[in-house]
């Protein structure tokens, strides 16, 4: 069997966004992932609001020097500026995507109804949904059917080592697609949840495991067997394959909408840095009285950067999506050398 005493270890080391283990853990996971983008950068320029009330109670800060505050005020004017020509670059860089010639938009669409075929047929329905959602859980019924019918043919084997591996493993499979099938239940594609759910399906180490079983075990498995390991492993890959193409499509969607919150705020960003400056232009000092002066300057500075703030808080998700789930298929960078059930090296008598 390989490496007998290392069988135990069938637990998954791919990509688990929805682990849990403190509240540390919870709450860094609210702000990278699970916080609603919008809230978050709300947050911030609130934060920033309160920052700079404290300092200056403190009496680290004081909003008194004139020249001070409208150096910084032209500074604000200049950064926001700059922070927008760059978000609407990245909108250019995304609308790029979109462009395609007659030709293209026709492969394109015949490999798209092709794949929606082969989930069709894979998960034995009619025809596959069209919602994104309903699709991913289409797919993750069939794995369950599968990894049931593979834990059905595998009762009559003689074996016991490898009967209760494959259970153990399937059982695994089972228990996870129940509780990806209750988020996908409840959830759109529009919402991070249905996404997030997804990826923290970890299909790369079960395709990984199934593999591993077929070529290790062909000559002890039964043809029904077989094919039902056959069958779990292209329902597999057609997950992964899914799992991406809705990425994309998502991370495209949530950087539109960042493209258009930032610029529905640039503007009052900036007006807000000018009024920063223009209470400061008179040659008697501020306009307002000294009393209400740090409320309002800190205010004024918290909208200017809501931009940056929704920058932050975007950024934050789609960095992480993106470095979580940086590859495809059973290459698992998380994934220590000598971790998981089997040896990969060759022993004495090279089997």
């Amino acid at each position: 069997m390989g490496s007998s005493e290392r069988d135990e270890t069938l637990e998954s080391h791919g990509t688990e966004m929805g682990e849990r283990t403190d509240s540390v853990t919870r709450l860094r996971e609210w702000v990278l992932v699970e916080g609603d983008r919008l809230f978050i950068a709300l947050l911030i320029s609130a934060a920033v609001f309160v920052l700079f009330l404290s300092l200056n109670e403190i009496g680290v800060i004081a909003f008194t020097n004139d020249a001070s505050i409208t150096r910084v005020a032209s500074g604000m004017i200049a950064g926001t500026f700059s922070l927008v020509t760059l978000v609407v670059s990245i909108n250019q860089l995304i609308l790029s995507q979109e462009f395609a010639s007659a030709g293209g938009a026709r492969d394109q669409l015949e490999g798209v109804m092709e794949f929606r075929s082969n989930v069709a047929e894979a998960a034995s329905v009619p025809a596959s949904p069209a919602s994104p959602s309903r699709l991913l859980e289409v797919l993750i019924e069939a794995i369950n059917d599968h990894a049931t019918a593979l834990d059905d043919a595998t009762d009559s084997l003689g074996d016991a080592e490898i009967r209760a591996l494959i259970g153990k493993y399937t059982n695994g499979i089972e228990e996870s697609t129940e509780q990806v099938d209750d988020t996908l239940e409840h959830t759109t594609f529009g919402t991070f949840q249905a996404v997030s759910a997804a990826i923290a399906y970890d299909a790369a180490w079960q395709l990984y495991v199934a593999r591993q079983l077929r070529e290790r075990y062909a000559d002890s498995l039964s043809d029904e067997a077989t094919a039902a390991i056959d069958e779990l492993i292209e329902t597999l890959e057609l997950f992964i394959t899914t799992r991406e193409h809705f990425k994309t499509t998502y991370l495209q969607r949530e950087l539109t909408r960042f493209s258009q919150l930032t610029i529905y705020c640039g503007l009052p960003a900036i007006l807000s840095a000018m009024l920063v400056g223009f209470i400061y232009a008179d040659f008697t000092g501020p306009t307002i009285s000294v009393v209400y002066l740090p409320y309002i300057v800190s205010a004024l500075v918290g909208i200017v950067v809501s931009p940056l703030a929704l920058l932050v808080s975007y950024i934050l998700r789609t960095a992480t999506v993106t470095r979580r789930t940086s590859s495809i298929g059973p290459m698992l960078p998380q994934k220590e050398p000598d971790a998981g059930p089997f040896d990969v090296t060759d022993d004495d008598d090279g089997d």
